[in-house]
């Protein structure tokens, strides 16, 4: 499948939402702690600073002559008298109003450029290092002081390093698709058991398992599932019941028919009897075939083939051949995949007045094609054909006779053995009904023989 193949599916919109969300959200989530972190780390900066110069205050306060003189000319801990020259940025209201709870003191603090704190040093360091304020303070004795206060540079907040999300991504990624998929799979195994449904009515009913609404929807469909197995079965009972009831009445009226002595139109009304019993059969037969219980076994398909063609030469002088053999296994319903390709090869020898019959294998595939020689269909009613009861009007200038549901039977049992049914005008003249059986094909030496199929000749 493509990448957007299966963004298409439930499972991949659902990965993608979910490795998206998940991954914008730790993104966001990473970014707020950050930035919360680096709040935490200036307020414990700015703390040290407070703490820093309150305790200088205080000394400063309590120190006698020489000391205190000593102490303000050489100053301690990053403190240290000012220059004079220092360039105010800014004042710091935050250090400020910190100082003044701290020490209950008229204290101001600003912002001053590192450059002109160190204008009056020998060798400057680098600037970039550190920070400077100019505080400025009255002791408890009415000196002003105004000191020059440096400390670490405020680290930069927007350090929200890449390397998190390379390392978060693919174990999002992972989680997401492992929701995503355990998410989906129930909705694709609905998918799956509605799509062979029209195969299979009498398939086993689905696990109602997972979410409450996975579990509803599971039984809602079993529900279905039983309640249109019931209707078929009713609905086959039904023509069954019909076709016993009007067999002794059709007999009656068949015998009566017998004593008209008007040949010709004695002749005439037992054909149309003759054609309502066969439409009772066909209609019985078709409502039969939506009721497979037959089991999928694996055999060898040209033996089929061999016993359809035999069966069909033994039946009319008209020609039929087998033309090319596939030598391969198959895995089918063998009586339903015989009754489907006997009807093919009929419809063959009814309109074509020959057929020629071969199975080749390719592409892990097996293709029976059955050709008549016969006027073909028109090309925009190749399709209508398989409908019930539909019936081209050649058939009565042919002099066939028959309901229309010969090929919908065919159809129906091709799709009961997950095969493939299509028609199409040969290029050199005539119809040509191709098969195409993908389920369980194995490539095998022509002398193989899995099992033998010669009971398989009883219509089904």
């Amino acid at each position: 499948m493509t990448l957007r193949g299966y963004i298409g599916t439930m499972a991949g919109r659902l990965f993608v939402f979910l490795l998206l969300g998940v991954i914008t959200s730790a993104t966001l989530a990473l970014a707020f702690a950050d930035v919360q972190r680096q709040t935490d780390l200036n307020r414990m900066r700015l703390d040290r600073v407070i703490d820093r110069v309150s305790d200088f205050l205080s000394v400063a306060n309590g120190a006698q002559e020489p000391l205190r003189a000593e102490l303000l000319a050489d100053g301690v801990n990053g403190i240290r008298p000012a220059n004079g020259k220092e360039v105010i940025q800014w004042v710091d209201t935050e250090l400020t109003n910190g100082l003044v709870a701290r020490t209950g003191r008229t204290i101001t603090a600003a912002r001053a450029t590192a450059t002109s704190c160190v204008i009056a040093e020998s060798t400057p360091p680098v600037f970039s290092s550190f920070e400077c304020w100019l505080v400025t303070a009255t002791l408890s004795d009415g000196i002003l002081l105004k000191l020059q206060v440096r400390g670490r540079p405020q680290e930069d907040s927007s350090t929200l390093n890449p390397l998190f999300i390379v390392i978060l991504a693919p174990g999002i990624a992972a989680l997401a698709f492992l929701a995503a998929r355990m998410a989906a799979a129930p909705l694709g195994e609905l998918s799956r058991a509605a799509q062979a449904l029209g195969a299979d009515l009498d398939r086993p009913p689905l696990k109602e398992h997972g979410p409450q609404e996975v579990r509803e929807a599971a039984r809602a469909f079993n529900r279905m599932q039983a309640e249109l197995r019931n209707y078929l079965v009713e609905r086959t009972q039904l023509l069954a019941s019909i076709t016993h009831d009007l067999q002794t009445p059709m007999t009656r009226l068949r015998l009566r028919l017998e004593k008209i002595d008007d040949a010709a139109l004695r002749s005439r009304l037992i054909d149309d009897v003759g054609t309502m019993q066969e439409l009772i059969q066909e209609g019985l037969n078709y409502a039969r075939r939506a009721q497979i219980t037959e089991p999928f076994a694996s055999f060898a398909l040209d033996e089929l083939l061999d016993v359809i063609v035999d069966d069909a030469a033994a039946s009319t002088s008209k020609p039929v051949t087998f033309i090319q053999r596939c030598e391969c296994d198959v895995e089918a319903r063998p009586r339903a995949l015989q009754r489907c390709l006997s009807n093919l090869l009929d419809n063959a020898l009814k309109y074509g007045n020959s057929a020629e019959v071969s199975a080749a294998f390719q592409d892990g595939v097996v293709q029976v094609r059955i050709r008549d020689h016969g006027p073909g269909i028109l090309a925009h009613k190749l399709a209508s054909v398989f409908d019930p009861f539909v019936r081209l009007e050649r058939s009565s200038d042919t002099g066939t006779d028959g309901v229309g549901l010969g090929l919908t039977i065919a159809k129906m049992l091709a799709e009961n053995n997950e095969a493939v049914l299509t028609l199409r005008n040969h290029e050199n003249g005539g119809l040509e009904a191709k098969l195409t059986i993908s389920r369980g094909v194995t490539k095998l030496p022509s002398s193989f023989n899995q099992i033998n199929l010669a009971d398989t000749s009883t219509s089904y």
